[in-house]
């Protein structure tokens, strides 16, 4: 089979990281679908192992992390009793750090909601902060042995509740509208925790972010993942164009630069060289 040229691989790229479909990105570039999901497998691959090799000793301050839902293949209400508990059928949930100050998302992990997945998440995160940080989630219970085994006692930790009243409108509307945000239970869990810092907003506002860019997080749509490995791997794009390649409207740079992990916004021409670089 030919092999795209840097500039047609570049464009894929580019419209997948906007939010496009990948049948509309066939229909746009006349690409075939299996020739774009091989491109999303071998760049997603790529970009993780990229990430993952210079997210380290960052000097952040502030973290906060959340999880996103997603489903892959079907909902949860509709997975086969054979296939309960599988991950990649039903629920899936991406857990996200981002580094408050310099906005950078250093690591993500896409599992369900439980343990263990908190457990592989904190454990990630952990190693790549070269300092003490000011870490806040919100309050979900499986943070809390996770922060206390990656972290042993070394981070000043807070949990951020909301409280939301009923939803206003009529049933159909109450359907999609969350209820109202009437409140928040800050609570420091161990450390010292400056009490203003303790916010989950700008992890908030990336999940919106990533709901945005990615087809497969927008809700009511088809364009849904059907397999867990292309859902990671578009996963791994979006962090990829979002760190290194998307100029923040209020930092003007990357969150790379602003981190000191780059000098420069990155093409997605580049980020095509260097995945045949890894490859």
């Amino acid at each position: 089979m030919n092999k795209l040229n840097v500039s047609s691989r570049a464009k894929i790229l580019s419209l997948l990281v906007e939010g496009t479909s990948i049948n509309a990105v066939c229909r746009l570039t006349g690409a075939s679908k299996n020739t774009v999901l091989k491109l999303l497998a071998d760049i997603g691959e790529a970009c993780a192992a990229y990430q993952d090799r210079v997210m380290r000793k960052l000097e952040c301050k502030k973290i906060q992390c959340d999880e996103i839902w997603a489903f892959v293949g079907m909902k949860e209400k509709n997975v086969p009793a054979s296939l309960k508990g599988t991950l990649g059928y039903g629920d899936v949930y991406t857990w996200t750090a981002i580094d408050a100050d310099t906005k950078l998302i250093p690591c993500w992990h896409i599992g369900t909601r439980h343990q263990d997945s908190a457990r592989a998440f904190i454990s990630d995160l952990a190693p790549r902060l070269a300092r003490r940080v000011q870490l806040t989630t919100d309050g979900h219970k499986a943070y809390l042995n996770a922060v206390d085994e990656a972290f042993g006692g070394e981070i000043d930790y807070a949990m951020l509740v909301k409280l939301y009243g009923p939803a206003h409108g009529n049933q159909q509307e109450r359907k999609y509208s969350p209820g109202e945000c009437c409140g928040a239970i800050k609570g420091p869990v161990c450390g010292a925790p400056n009490d203003a810092d303790i916010s989950t907003s700008y992890v908030e506002r990336a999940n919106l972010t990533m709901r945005m860019h990615m087809r497969r997080f927008t809700r009511l749509t088809n364009g849904f993942s059907k397999k867990l490995e292309n859902h990671m791997h578009a996963v791994s794009l979006h962090f990829m164009f979002y760190n290194f390649c998307k100029i923040h409207k209020t930092l003007r740079v990357t969150p790379a630069m602003e981190a000191k992990l780059d000098d420069h916004v990155w093409t997605m021409e580049e980020v095509v060289m260097m995945a045949d670089t890894l490859g």
